[in-house]
């Protein structure tokens, strides 16, 4: 296969030793081909070659395909070493960085929020470390941990939030038997998720190693 081309394969048994007959035909009658486009399954002669195949190829063409892009297939095709000189090799594929989260609320405004909200509890900024309870884990120390946003994406309903924090259009009002213990936190979707983006733009504070809740 020194070209690139379009190819049908006829498969008669798909057994250990399989003979497969190649021919070259019009690209509108092919099940499978190999060129520049489609899932890479190796390289060699000058270029790396990708399998495509029609929506809805023949058995045969499909077991084919299922063979070349299988282990067993790629170890075929890479011990082909006529004159003990190898012809093709498996392609580098390169690995597709997780996109990071975008989060689209006004950091501003929850870094207000949070001042204004949070920091009877919480430290949210160096201004503020050290202040409120002592036991509370700052937004830093929070924000380190592997489930942040997790956590303050859904912080109202961690306990003890739930007893003083209501979210407009989410959570339910106080029963007037149970009212709120302290002056309540009140927030809307829109400062909730700014809250949410200021914590994602912080830096996170260096824990040294994971914590471990006991």
């Amino acid at each position: 296969m020194v070209e690139t081309g379009i190819f049908t394969y006829i498969l008669p048994r798909f057994t250990l030793k399989t003979r497969v007959r190649v021919e070259l035909v019009e690209e509108s009658t092919a099940e499978l081909w190999l060129g520049p486009t489609g899932r890479p399954v190796f390289e060699g002669l000058g270029q790396v070659w990708h399998l495509q195949a029609q929506d809805t190829p023949g058995a045969a063409a499909a077991r084919l395909a299922e063979w070349l892009q299988g282990e067993v297939g790629a170890r075929t095709i890479t011990a082909y070493v006529p004159d003990g000189v190898a012809i093709f090799g498996l392609p580098e594929i390169e690995e597709v960085a997780e996109a990071a989260p975008v989060y689209e609320g006004d950091a501003r405004l929850g870094h207000e929020v949070s001042r204004t909200q949070c920091a009877r509890c919480h430290g949210v900024d160096r201004e503020t470390r050290g202040a409120g309870i002592g036991s509370t884990p700052s937004f830093a120390v929070l924000r380190g941990m592997p489930d942040w946003e997790l956590r303050f994406a859904g912080f109202y309903t961690l306990n003890p939030h739930p007893a003083f924090t209501i979210i407009d259009e989410v959570t339910e009002p106080f029963p007037e038997e149970r009212p709120s213990p302290i002056v309540p936190i009140r927030l809307s979707l829109e400062e909730l998720d700014a809250m949410l983006a200021y914590v994602a733009a912080m830096e996170a504070a260096d824990l040294g190693a994971p914590l471990k809740h006991q």
